[in-house]
């Protein structure tokens, strides 16, 4: 399970990160709302938990934002514990509410708690033009041929199709593929598009794995033109 700790006090943030790494956690954790924000919206996470006062932007202006694109369950940690302070940000979209001074204990219960009730149901079939994945079956078809992949070349294209339209540095290509920080050395992401392409495009028009140079990797229709 992975978490986005926003949280801009580094005592507190040194404290949570390390306690819920110790109690199975990923833990990413950031300072400042804007940034915070940018996370939330290009990587996945299973929680997110925001502090309200925070440099850049509030918390509540983050949720706000976030909830545009994102449904991603949402746990406030403040010092501002007034009942009209959780009222509001149960009405902006958190999930739950846990005043600062806390227990420790009470706010791993409260993550389980979340994260029990699980995100939104995502649709277990993607379609791009006549490329078709069946997650749940675990399998890839286009134009009815069915397409053998790998379970790596498998997450690759569900992470493609998901974001359809959307541009995929490479960085977070690796980081959602292989749970790899990139590394401008390594051609891992590179190789496998191509290895993706050979079995996705090569033998189809039009082309849907496309290069945006300097940028990343983008999967959508474009006509026959190819990049």
């Amino acid at each position: 399970m992975r978490i986005l700790l926003v949280e801009d006090e580094p005592k507190t943030g040194v404290y949570l990160r390390k306690g819920l790494a110790e109690a199975g956690y990923v833990v990413d954790w950031i300072e400042d709302g804007i940034t915070g924000q940018h996370q939330a919206e290009t990587e996945d996470y299973d929680l997110l938990i925001i502090d309200v006062m925070l440099p850049g932007q509030d918390g509540w202006t983050l949720l706000q934002n976030l909830r545009r694109t994102r449904s991603t369950p949402v746990l406030f940690l403040s010092a501002r514990d007034d009942v009209v302070d959780r009222v509001k940000g149960l009405e902006l979209g958190a999930d739950d509410y846990l005043a600062k001074p806390f227990d420790f204990v009470e706010l791993v219960a409260r993550v389980r708690s979340i994260l029990r009730r699980g995100k939104p149901r995502e649709s277990t079939m993607l379609q791009v033009a006549d490329l078709a994945l069946d997650v749940t079956r675990r399998r890839a078809t286009r134009q009815g041929d069915i397409i053998l992949l790998t379970a790596k070349e498998f997450t690759l294209l569900w992470l493609l199709m998901r974001k359809e339209g959307e541009i995929l540095p490479r960085a977070t290509i690796a980081s959602q593929v292989w749970d790899m920080n990139f590394n401008s050395d390594t051609n891992v992401v590179d190789s496998a598009i191509r290895r993706l392409r050979s079995k996705v495009d090569d033998a189809y028009e039009p082309k849907l794995i496309h290069t945006v140079r300097g940028m990343g990797y983008v999967l959508e229709v474009r006509g026959s033109a190819s990049c």
